[in-house]
């Protein structure tokens, strides 16, 4: 992909992230009904996913980006650590943030373990197996966060906040985007025979 092509992608994700931290910024995301949420990370992550499938500068960039560089992005799962100590604050309810904050943690520490890992692209199986419980674990996050703020909306007032409201309005379609373009990646390795990059 020519230079152009590449800034443009990235400017484009440059000025995303820049409306996301605004709307944190501002104070407005705290407002935000429970299935405005929801359908704001579905919303995204639909743009993201049609934008892979119908622009052939993003198709080419998510064909060609590094394997490593979409793992990577699930380090920010690690913010399970902080579900985690804002219910022992009583911040969030325990029943999301428990085992939302446990499974994000877990699928950061497998991504940390392939980033190591020298064989990446002869581990198809190993990817294949945390690619699925990543994907999982995500949606009953998502799921997770709309039954509770439909229970009680005020509940859940810490992920419309900064630095958590960066989360549904940025990362977590990134990150679901990213777990279907590493299904497609295996996919095409398993037909063609050949490893993926």
């Amino acid at each position: 992909m020519d230079k152009f092509a590449n800034r443009l992608v990235a400017a484009i994700f440059g000025a995303w992230f820049c409306f996301a931290l605004a709307l944190g910024v501002s104070g407005t995301f705290e407002s935000a009904g429970a299935l405005v949420v929801a359908l704001m990370v579905w919303g995204l992550t639909a743009l993201v996913l049609l934008a892979c499938w119908k622009s052939l500068t993003v198709r080419n960039l998510a064909a060609t980006v590094p394997l490593q560089w979409l793992i990577a992005l699930h380090l920010v799962r690690f913010i399970g650590i902080f579900f985690l100590i804002l219910a022992s604050h009583s911040r969030l309810p325990g029943g999301f943030a428990k085992p939302a904050g446990i499974g994000d943690i877990i699928v950061a520490i497998g991504a940390v373990a392939l980033l190591a890992m020298p064989g990446l692209r002869s581990s198809i199986a190993v990817l294949r197996i945390w690619n699925f419980f990543g994907f999982i674990d995500i949606l009953f996050v998502i799921f997770s966060a709309l039954r509770f703020g439909l229970q009680d909306w005020t509940s859940m007032a810490a992920l419309r906040q900064l630095p958590l409201s960066l989360l549904p309005t940025f990362f977590v379609p990134l990150i679901i985007a990213s777990h279907v373009l590493i299904f497609v990646r295996l996919m095409t390795a398993g037909k063609v025979g050949s490893s993926i990059r």
